[in-house]
């Protein structure tokens, strides 16, 4: 790392060098190591960036932006590209028949009329449709009254349908717009008088309504060989709390909780019972379960970058490069692993690199003069990324001897992403209740678009009282005690 002309990785090695030399004094010594310490925690702090830290890049103004040359191809679809466009419909709602002027015909010739030439405007008409109840009422001869059961839901004089109901948690949910720009959408476009509250009420009411959902994502999650989870910071009421994300290629089922530990994780009922493989990050907790572990290599490579540029660890570059290649090597192979005999190879190679690490970042040697600390040595960071590796090499490689494990976390970190994008939207969830009606709603939309339903569709007939069926079956075929919800 440099600071304008001044090398501060050579100079920190320097003075490092001066204060191991017997003949400064004590207190010099102590002081030069506490402005090394000092140094040292400034340079971990404002030398982190996106592509050395899980700092992410919104938060990196100073990262390094690619940009993007110049190909030479026109804008658009390439050659060979399938495209899509815009096929006429078979049958159109309106017909308009268009017909010659007699008058812009020759007078001395006789014509016969074909097929016509047909073009079509495809547009999109909004109504309000208005679907009005009127129960029969009889009253026999001694007073009594007797009244007409109006269908399920329909309980107030006037209220919204299933339709306009699913279109504001869309637009809330799965387009992160803002309640106030709801209700201006609503009045602008469709003529309906919504307020903030009303979108509110609407939200909380979905989320009650996914509560089946809830029970069977955690069956099916549960039964699942392979489980992506993780875990990020959310804003409620100014306080901070953590959202989890477990998920798979199929389900997501996002849970709020004040904690970010196994005090959460048991809380939400999931690990503790899950038998599969586990893929996440280095978050000890994870660890207190019973399961298989696989470790997100995205992780490790921004980690090992860091130590290659700013601490000069060339085992660290080794590392980088091997993983990368084992990666490639994975990617390649027909079954999506590699053989015990080419796998043994390039465990090997691991456990040469993480030699040499060894020699090139030992433990940090105890002074002479200076009685050896009680508990665990301090170690830096580069040490400490090179003891995990080494205790956790087969839960670092399982990717490439089990084709279900990939290479990162990054399913999990994809899925929560949008839950960030709302954060960004509206800096805070106002109710813990809210926040997690929320991540219900984001859960059940996630998992939507994994089994391919329409995400409009779907949160429209959840005001009809109707799931979708990948969600039923799960119910109908597990017993009713398979999970708590």
């Amino acid at each position: 790392m440099r600071l304008r002309s001044v090398d501060v990785t050579e100079a920190l090695k320097r003075a490092k060098e001066f204060g191991s030399n017997q003949s400064t004094d004590a207190g010099t010594r102590a002081i030069l190591s506490l402005l090394i310490s000092i140094i040292e925690m400034f340079i971990q702090t404002f030398g982190a960036n996106s592509r050395n830290s899980s700092k992410p890049p919104s938060q990196d103004p100073n990262r390094k932006k690619s940009r993007r040359e110049n190909s030479g191809r026109k804008p658009g679809g390439q050659p060979g590209h399938p495209g899509s466009n815009l096929a006429q419909f078979e049958v159109p709602n309106i017909i308009i028949p268009l017909n010659i002027d007699p008058q812009s015909l020759p007078k001395d010739k006789s014509f016969v009329e074909q097929d016509p030439l047909c073009r079509q405007v495809v547009d999109v008409k909004v109504d309000i449709v208005v679907t009005e109840y009127r129960a029969q009422v009889l009253v026999d001869q001694d007073g009594n009254r007797y009244v007409a059961q109006f269908p399920g839901g329909v309980e107030a004089p006037v209220q919204y349908g299933p339709t306009v109901r699913g279109q504001v948690v869309y637009m809330s949910n799965f387009q992160m717009i803002p309640a106030e720009r709801i209700c201006d959408q609503m009045s602008h476009h469709h003529s309906l008088p919504l307020s903030v509250g009303t979108v509110i009420n609407i939200n909380a009411e979905a989320a009650r309504n996914l509560a089946a959902f809830a029970k069977a994502a955690k069956i099916a999650l549960l039964k699942a060989d392979l489980l992506h989870h993780d875990e990020t910071g959310v804003n409620v009421n100014g306080k901070n709390s953590w959202l989890h994300a477990c998920s798979n290629s199929e389900w997501t089922l996002f849970s709020l909780h004040q904690k970010r530990g196994n005090e959460a994780m048991d809380a939400i009922g999931i690990l503790p019972i899950y038998a599969g493989l586990l893929v996440h990050d280095n978050w000890q907790a994870y660890f207190k379960y019973q399961c298989e572990h696989a470790l997100c290599n995205a992780h490790h490579i921004r980690e090992l970058t860091r130590a290659f540029e700013d601490d000069k660890q060339s085992w660290a570059g080794e590392m980088i490069a091997l993983l990368l290649v084992i990666k490639k090597e994975v990617e390649a192979t027909a079954n999506g692993c590699l053989s015990a005999e080419r796998a043994a190879e390039r465990e090997k190679e691991y456990d040469a690199i993480i030699q040499h690490g060894e020699a090139e970042c030992p433990l940090p040697a105890t002074p002479p003069d200076q009685k050896p600390s009680r508990g665990r040595q301090k170690r830096s960071k580069s040490r400490n990324l090179l003891e995990r590796l080494k205790e956790r090499k087969r839960e670092t490689l399982r990717f490439m001897v089990n084709p279900l494990v990939p290479f990162t976390n990054n399913l999990a970190e994809r899925d929560q992403r949008m839950t960030k994008v709302q954060q960004k939207i509206s800096g805070c969830f106002r109710s813990f209740d809210g926040a997690q009606g929320f991540c219900l709603i984001r859960s059940f939309i996630s998992t939507c678009i994994k089994h391919g339903v329409s995400v409009a569709d779907a949160l429209t007939d959840l005001f009809r009282g109707r799931l979708p069926d990948f969600v039923t079956q799960i119910l109908i075929c597990s017993p009713p005690d398979a999970v708590k919800a």
